[in-house]
């Protein structure tokens, strides 16, 4: 484990620099960042096998006992994240290179987007292993740099002023990121996690408090929890779509993750947060609202995935065994489906140039396949029985109705009409876009940049791989759910995760 746990951010960084110094190359570009993508899908599924033979493992890098020295861990829950994610991450590489090689131009596009990608998935693999604050500050900060470069790529006038929008908000939050951490530092005399479990209890409870409120503010913003979620609707539409489902996917769930870490293992509840409580019933409405008031597909799946932030906010809330257990299936559950969505609308603006719901019609007709792979996943994203999404919300509703507390009914309830909301929104699309015949005022489409038919079944062929998965997400469902079941186990009671980092350390 000394050698495999850092692998899965070690390998993309390295990549990353041998990309960087042959981006000229684009053919080996094609070649390495995939190949780098599949040794960490490799390295990330060694973790698990790992963590399930021996339970939480944890690393001391050179070999400095905790809480001195850098801490890498692997528990049940980031050994899951860390296949799900890199196996997304992979998918979408793929998607993108065939989009990179099927295009018959790409003048605009510099030889960075290798470089910047990979370097995001070794910040994204740093904030799943990261033991201690102060390294999980820098596995966002690697993340967010990474992100930065990707959002610009072939800058228009709307994307740089997005753009600007994301880098103000991403350095308002890491500016309050180190404050949190350095207070942190100042109250308890250490900033690894394990070792703060032990200490912050004994701190006084107006400290415990706003340091939570404090972390919860951080990671809000993060992962745009409302009111804190402003900003990403704006910013994740105008990006490139193959960016704009890398950022779906994991950039807000690495958030909603650092979130479940630090609250139950720094700041654990005996009961639930109705603070946490009444944000994820604001997120749910204001999300699947927002989505049902626009006319731009990207837009409208930047609001569901705001909205469906508030679910795994919701189970976080519940602080109990089946709560989280409903949060962390959401969060595999939607890491997967909402990334297939924007891969889905990639091949829509691959076929017709065109991502608005006023000027699009008639795309059943004009592609069978397109339409399979939009529906499926949309009817996922609305908790359609049997798909992956129904599970997840299906274990979050039972969660809820079981915990014995009036608010947290209501939020169940809010939860049910958000997922009625969803629906609306994803038959919205259908009616509009596929459906429907092209509406006459809307004109001529423009013409979609030009593809390959190799690069476009490539393309197909990736979106048909996620939609499997997200299918085979329900046909696990019983596994699954198991090891979703003992993860928040470990969350709720991490003495295994204590005893793992600190056991060794130095008198």
């Amino acid at each position: 484990m000394n050698v495999l746990l850092p692998l899965p951010f070690a390998l993309p960084l390295l990549g990353a620099a041998l990309a960087m110094i042959s981006r000229r190359r684009r053919f080996w570009l094609r070649v390495l960042a995939p190949l780098v993508g599949a040794g960490v899908v490799a390295a990330s599924v060694a973790v698990l096998v790992g963590v399930a033979r021996d339970g939480v493992v944890a690393v001391q890098v050179g070999g400095w006992a905790a809480p001195f020295g850098i801490t890498l861990v692997a528990d049940r829950l980031s050994a899951l994240l860390l296949v799900v994610s890199s196996t997304v991450l992979l998918a979408i590489m793929l998607h993108a290179v065939a989009e990179g090689a099927g295009a018959l131009e790409r003048r605009s596009e510099p030889g960075v987007f290798h470089p910047a990608y990979l370097a995001l998935t070794g910040g994204v693999s740093l904030v799943f292993l990261a033991g201690d604050l102060f390294n999980l500050f820098v596995a966002f900060e690697v993340m967010l740099a990474s992100s930065y470069v990707l959002m610009t790529l072939q800058p228009t006038a709307e994307r740089v002023r997005a753009s600007m929008t994301y880098t103000v908000v991403s350095l308002t939050s890491s500016i309050m990121f180190l404050t949190a951490l350095g207070l942190t530092y100042a109250a308890a005399g250490t900033v690894n996690l394990a070792d703060l479990s032990e200490r912050v209890p004994a701190l006084p409870a107006g400290t415990r408090t706003a340091l939570g409120l404090l972390f919860l503010v951080v990671f809000g913003i993060k992962g745009a929890i409302v009111p804190m979620h402003l900003w990403l609707p704006d910013a994740y539409p105008a990006a490139l779509t193959k960016v704009t489902a890398v950022f779906a996917a994991l950039l807000t769930k690495a958030a909603v993750y650092a979130l479940i870490r630090v609250e139950t293992l720094v700041f654990p509840r005996e009961h639930g947060s109705w603070v946490m409580l009444v944000l994820a019933a604001g997120t749910m409405i204001v999300g699947t609202l927002g989505a049902l008031a626009n006319e731009d597909i990207h837009r409208v799946f930047s609001f569901t995935l705001v909205g469906h932030i508030g679910y795994m906010l919701f189970g976080l809330a519940l602080f109990s065994v089946a709560g989280l257990t409903g949060a962390i299936l959401y969060l595999v559950h939607h890491i997967v489906v909402q990334a297939t969505l924007f891969l889905v609308s990639d091949l829509i603006q691959a076929r017709t140039g065109e991502t608005s719901l006023r000027r699009l019609g008639g795309l059943a007709r004009l592609s069978a396949l397109i339409a399979v792979l939009f529906f499926i996943p949309a009817m996922s994203v609305s908790g359609v029985p049997p798909t992956s999404g129904f599970v997840a919300k299906l274990a979050l509703f039972q969660a809820g109705l079981g915990s014995g507390r009036p608010l947290a009914y209501a939020v169940t309830g809010v939860a049910v009409l958000a997922s009625l909301l969803t629906l609306m929104a994803m038959a919205r699309i259908w009616a509009l876009g596929f459906w429907r015949p092209r509406p006459d005022e809307a004109g001529e489409p423009p013409a979609a940049e030009p593809y390959t038919r190799g690069g476009v079944r490539v393309m197909q062929a990736v979106t048909a791989v996620m939609v499997a998965g997200g299918l085979l997400i329900a046909v696990l469902a019983g596994p699954l759910s198991s090891w979703s079941a003992r993860a928040a186990a470990d969350l709720v009671e991490p003495s295994a995760y204590r005893r793992a980092v600190l056991d060794g350390r130095a008198p």
